[in-house]
């Protein structure tokens, strides 16, 4: 079988990234159309060293993640209008899909990969010791690309959050995380 090359060269899509246009529509959605569940809900991120395009930025979101057998769900409430890939040109409002997710062991490695194909970085930041990017990969289908490397807590979280998923019985269909 051939190397996959380019960005998916990286890793392959764990999850599916939307900024619906009613937060609470979209939670209730997933849940009761589409049986996925529950999500757990963490308000007020700010990425440690968040930058647009390469300039530092205050924005602030709030994200909801589930699992809908392997793939992950993720559902992005921005909270300001702050640069950012949640608002100006990169904002999707209307519900369609944002982004994916890929997950690598070496982000610098993923910035390499990104240069070497012309991707542009627009976001980059850390969430404690977990590392992430977001790169438009340019013209064609699709949309932003988010590669994240996790940090130490990160595989036990999304662990839980799936798990929580198994035999799930529609109770509590969002959770906070705190």
């Amino acid at each position: 079988m051939a190397q996959a090359n380019g960005i998916a060269g990286l890793g392959e899509v764990m999850q599916l990234a939307f900024v619906p246009k009613d937060f609470d529509a979209a939670v209730k959605h997933w849940t009761e159309v589409m049986g996925v569940g529950p999500f757990f809900l963490m308000e007020g991120i700010h990425l440690e060293g968040m930058k647009y395009r390469g300039a530092p930025t205050d924005a602030v979101f709030d994200l909801a993640l589930a699992y809908w057998g392997d793939l992950q769900i993720e559902l992005i409430r921005p909270c300001d209008t702050h640069p950012s890939i949640y608002s100006g040109e990169y904002a999707d409002l209307n519900d369609g899909l944002h982004h994916v997710c890929i997950l690598v062991d070496n982000i610098e490695e993923a910035y390499r990969v990104c240069g070497e194909q012309g991707a542009e970085v627009v976001i980059e930041g850390a969430l404690g010791d977990s590392k992430v990017i977001y790169v438009d990969p340019g013209s064609g289908p699709g949309g932003l690309v988010e590669i994240l490397q996790q940090g130490e807590g990160g595989p036990g979280l999304f662990a839980m959050i799936k798990q929580a998923g198994e035999g799930w019985d529609g109770s509590e269909p969002l959770r906070s995380l705190g």
